[in-house]
C-alpha cells in the first residue's frame, strides 16, 4: 500500500477558478509526457465543468492542499462515435464500467504514494456510489503509473492499441473487487 493513508486525501469538484492551477500543472514535463496539448486538455475540462461532457473532474487534496487531478467517466456514455474509433476497447469491457484518469500536480510530489492513495480513496467513493466495475487505462509504457495502480488494487484486464498514439498501447486495468472476479464477463469473453 501507499506511504500516504487514503483517509488523508479529499476531493472537490473542479470549478472555473481552478483552470489556472490545472494549466500550470499541465505544462510540467510529467504531464506533457502522458497527457495531450494543454489547451486541448483544458478545453475538455471546461466542457466537463460547464456540462457539455458527462465526465466528472475533481482536484484531490492532501490534508486540504490540492496536489492532483482525477476524473471519472462512464463507459456507457462513450459507446458511440467518435469514441468507438478513438478507444475501440470500450466495447470489450462491461458497459456499466466507470473509467478513472489521474495525474499528480507538481513534479516534486511524484513517487510519494499520492497517486495510489488518491486512487484508493476515489475508488472507495465510487463504490459507495454503487459502481462495481472501476477501470483505469494508462499508457502501457507508463510503468510508474501502472505500479501505483497495482498498489491500489488494480489488475491488468487487457492491452489495447491506442489509435491516437500511433503504435502505442494502453493497459486497461480493473479494480479487483471480489464479486467482480466471479461475475465480470464482458462481450469479448474477458474475465475481470
Amino acid at each position: 500500500m501507499s506511504s500516504i493513508e487514503p483517509d488523508r486525501i479529499g476531493f472537490r469538484a473542479v470549478t472555473a477558478d481552478d483552470y489556472g492551477l490545472l494549466e500550470n500543472w499541465m505544462q510540467q514535463p510529467h504531464w506533457q509526457e502522458w497527457w495531450g496539448n494543454v489547451e486541448t486538455e483544458l478545453g475538455y475540462i471546461r466542457d466537463m465543468v460547464e456540462g457539455r461532457d458527462t465526465t466528472r473532474p475533481y482536484l484531490f487534496a492532501l490534508e486540504g492542499r490540492p496536489v492532483g487531478y482525477i476524473q471519472a467517466w462512464s463507459i456507457a456514455d462513450h459507446l458511440s462515435e467518435p469514441w468507438l474509433s478513438k478507444a475501440p476497447w470500450v466495447r470489450d469491457v462491461p458497459a456499466d464500467s466507470i473509467g478513472v484518469d489521474l495525474a499528480i500536480g507538481d513534479v516534486e510530489n511524484l513517487s510519494k504514494g499520492l497517486g495510489t492513495a488518491a486512487l484508493v480513496a476515489f475508488a472507495r467513493m465510487l463504490k459507495k456510489e454503487g459502481h462495481r466495475h472501476i477501470l483505469i487505462d494508462p499508457d502501457a509504457a507508463n510503468l510508474r503509473a501502472i505500479r501505483a495502480y497495482q498498489k491500489a488494487g488494480f489488475e491488468e484486464l487487457l492491452i489495447a492499441p491506442d489509435p491516437e498514439q500511433g503504435g502505442r498501447s494502453i493497459m486497461i486495468m480493473q479494480l479487483a473487487i471480489e464479486d467482480n472476479r466471479a461475475q465480470s464477463t464482458n462481450q469479448a469473453g474477458i474475465k475481470g
